[in-house]
């Protein structure tokens, strides 16, 4: 018998190879091998890309959930849990797991900041230099509540002035939070005035809100050396990438940073010349930048690092209110729900005039004590999470959750998505209905507990939202004063039609409407036009 060639045994022996990694490795000998969900997803990450790419993948994890159980595998080396004790081993205080490197596509100018540390230890210096002028304290009372409220007096300025009636909220929620949230941050130096009518400030949202933005991100998620080596090129080699960019250049978010770097710019100027004064203390911008060069931060912040971090705050805090409070308004405008804008209309037109700000405005610190406008946003950011994907989490070293084995390196998450529509946990989950927080009436106080157990909007832990108390008063002061004055309704032929947001790479909207207020059709390149609008009648 003639000896096999060894170019022969070559390629045997690396089919064989091939066949056990890619094959019986993942679908038999891995640890992950045990755990529940479809073979094609544990086969090759390409399956839960492909729902990426369609903008599904949110709610495809979700029905596979709902299929599988708690615990799913969706990839090779990836988890998804939708249990307690998943969210407090993977978010809960104390836990081993970080973020992974997907959360490097939101650098800023080339530096991280608090949403890209991949380490707690990181992102736990950087957060003590601002977390203070995020704390409940200082939001309630104080420049950041008037600042709040005197943004809140200038958005009903806008409604009074709508034509007809009829406002596109949309549009005009993302400029009432861009406009808070760069008078935050920024002060004198940054502060926008898109709910007063600058065009220059309003085309700032148009960056934010461009379409080709999913294909980006997915791009950059998926193939991020290839997306960072075609957005480098230069010369006549740029040119002939040219037509192989996700999107075109300048790419997504490039204006809004533009101008939070100019902003900076405009700080460190009058800094030099020390015309930043005491009274701009709680500024984000004044804090980190008492950590220059001091060693407060590693080897001390440098102009980039404070620039990134403002400018991460700056996107943080645009689409996340603005999108709750459209869905806000939304749904307290469907026929339907009518009842429940009644009984809000009676809680916020109690609130007393000694707690008015202006004959309009109530003060953050009375809306706040409001309880069924607080049952109100909570039922919102429950169904209509403005973060509503996957939260990505891994650790270097092997690891349990739920009873099943983690190699070192898998990625694990859960979603607010699929943890609040659990149905043994939130009876009709889709059905928006805030009257569920309320104990007194249709939860006892053990189903009332169990629900905020499972409540995710902020996420948990080191890394919950650290802008929640500034979120929470800019939603609950605009709201209590909107329906002080207005009662809202859907124009006609929007009644069965859906709102839809864009969280990362992905088109939300309402679970049970097929039709959207966006202009969506399959692929990338089309136009997707963003409206939610209400009619607005003057309250007597």
């Amino acid at each position: 018998m003639a000896p096999i060639p060894i170019t022969e045994v070559s390629l045997v022996a690396l089919a064989i190879l091939l066949i056990y990694s890619l094959v019986l490795d993942p679908l038999l000998f891995s640890p992950l091998s045990k755990i529940p969900g479809p073979k094609s997803y544990a086969l090759t990450k390409w399956r839960l890309a492909f729902e990426d790419w369609k903008g599904t993948r949110t709610r495809t994890i979700d029905q596979l959930h709902q299929r599988y159980g708690p615990v799913v595998r969706t990839g090779p080396s990836e988890v998804s849990f939708n249990s307690l004790g998943g969210l407090r081993a993977i978010y809960g205080p104390g836990s081993p797991y970080d973020r992974t490197d997907f959360y490097r596509m939101f650098d800023v100018y080339g530096r991280q900041n608090l949403f890209t540390f991949h380490s707690a230890a990181a992102h736990s210096r950087r957060k003590r230099l601002v977390s203070h002028a995020y704390s409940k304290t200082v939001v309630v009372r104080g420049p950041v509540a008037a600042l709040v409220e005197s943004k809140v007096a200038k958005y009903m300025n806008l409604l009074a002035a709508e034509p007809d009636g009829v406002s596109d909220v949309f549009k005009t929620l993302h400029y009432y939070s861009l406009d808070s949230i760069t008078a935050f941050l920024y002060s004198r130096h940054g502060s926008t005035s898109a709910v007063e009518g600058s065009e220059a400030h309003r085309a700032l949202i148009g960056d934010i809100l461009d379409p080709a933005r999913r294909r980006l991100s997915w791009f950059a998620v998926h193939w991020p050396g290839l997306t960072k080596w075609l957005y480098t090129r230069t010369g006549r080699l740029e040119s002939m990438v040219k037509p192989l960019l996700p999107m075109r250049k300048p790419a997504t978010y490039t204006g809004i940073r533009k101008f939070a770097l100019e902003a900076y710019r405009r700080f460190e100027s009058d800094m030099k010349k020390g015309l930043v004064d005491n009274s701009q203390t709680e500024s984000i911008l004044k804090r980190l930048s008492s950590a220059q060069g001091t060693g407060n931060d590693q080897e001390g912040l440098d102009d980039l690092d404070i620039a990134s971090e403002c400018a991460d705050h700056l996107l943080a805090g645009i689409d996340t209110t603005s999108d709750t409070l459209m869905f806000l308004v939304w749904a307290l405008s469907r026929p339907q729900n009518q009842r429940f804008q009644d009984r809000l209309r009676d809680e916020v037109r109690s609130i007393p005039e000694t707690s008015l700000r202006t004959t309009e405005v109530p003060s953050v610190e009375a809306s706040g004590r409001c309880a069924y406008l607080g049952a109100v946003i909570k039922e919102t950011l429950r169904l209509y999470s403005p973060l509503p994907a996957y939260e990505p989490r891994s650790v270097a070293v092997h690891s349990a959750i739920d009873g099943f084995a983690i190699p070192a390196n898998t990625t694990v998450g859960s979603s607010p998505f699929s943890l609040h529509r659990n149905p043994d946990v939130f009876k009709d989950p889709l059905v928006w209905d805030p009257e569920r927080w309320l104990s007194t009436e249709k939860e006892d106080p053990e189903r009332l507990a169990e629900m905020n157990r499972w409540f995710w909007a902020f996420s948990s832990g080191g890394r919950m939202c650290i802008g929640l108390h500034l979120a929470m008063a800019e939603m609950t002061t605009l709201a209590a004063a909107i329906y002080r004055k207005y009662r809202t309704s859907l124009v006609p032929d929007f009644e069965d039609v859906a709102p839809g947001i864009t969280s990362r790479f992905e088109v939300f909207s309402d679970d049970r409407f097929s039709k959207l207020a966006t202009k969506l059709l399959q692929g990338f390149s089309v136009k997707i036009s963003f409206v939610t609008i209400i009619k607005l009648t003057r309250s007597i």
